[in-house]
């Protein structure tokens, strides 16, 4: 018996497992998951059953030939034209290796890595009891890491007060500043701020410095594709506007 390639045939139409799979990938990604299975890839197939039935019932009543369904396709395809046209001039556009390193050179204060501060906090309410966390702190009759699981009132606290890295502008002005400050390794004094009374300590500081062409190539070549899209993009368009002007014609 010869093995049949198709799920459903309707006429000369065969509906195949690849056009299930095309039709479950052009659906929204968070949606998927719910035909990514045998009952949503039958859900899938009566659907192109039905699609398939309505085409045929459209070609036999002449629909492809109604005066507004050829307009409509008249003006999907003159859209589609004009997309085409623009995206052949930008797919036109290639980058050189001595253009993505020419733009880095030129442009290197664009690929820096900002200064960066990883640390850990503990927040309390109360200046005193600050201090009193601060002493124990100090006198090692308990470590940072405990102290803050003990004491603090930030939802840090059960990660030993970790707030992992982050930059400048993404705290308090009053934390910001002691924070990056602060000495790696040490502990600070209570740092007043409208959530209430931080200590901190620093785990580690990195400096702004240059990142290098290798760690930024793709996100320079980017950049270049960009830049020479647009150009060609504009100077296409020049040259149109100067091929029609004779019959262009704005009103304003």
């Amino acid at each position: 018996m010869t093995e049949l390639n198709y799920l459903a045939k309707i006429g000369d139409k065969e509906i195949t497992a690849a056009d299930v799979e095309a039709a479950i990938s052009s659906i929204d990604p968070y949606q998927r998951q719910q035909f990514d299975n045998e009952e949503g890839r039958k859900r899938i197939l009566a659907d192109l059953i039905n699609q398939e039935l309505f085409y045929l019932d459209a070609i036999e009543n002449k629909l492809d030939q109604d005066e507004n369904f050829v307009k409509e396709m008249e003006l999907i395809k003159i859209n589609m034209i004009k997309q085409y046209a623009i995206n052949k001039i930008i797919a036109s556009v290639e980058v050189s290796d001595e253009e993505k390193l020419n733009y880095y050179e030129e442009n290197k204060a664009q690929f820096v890595s900002p200064e960066m501060v990883s640390a850990k906090h503990i927040l309390v309410d109360e200046e005193d009891q600050a201090k009193e966390i601060k002493t124990k702190i100090d006198k090692k009759e308990m470590s940072f890491e405990d102290a803050a699981v003990e004491y603090s009132k930030c939802p840090s606290n059960m990660k030993g007060g970790d707030l992992g890295e982050f930059g400048k502008g993404q705290m308090v002005p009053e934390f910001e500043e002691a924070a990056f400050a602060l000495e790696v390794g040490k502990v600070s004094e209570p740092v007043k701020s409208q959530f209430g009374y931080h200590i901190i300590k620093v785990e580690s500081h990195k400096e702004e410095g240059q990142l290098e062409f290798e760690d930024v190539k793709d996100e320079v070549a980017n950049a270049v594709a960009y830049k020479k899209q647009n150009e060609a993009f504009v100077g296409k368009l020049t040259e149109l506007t100067d091929r029609y002007k004779d019959i262009l014609v704005i009103n304003k």
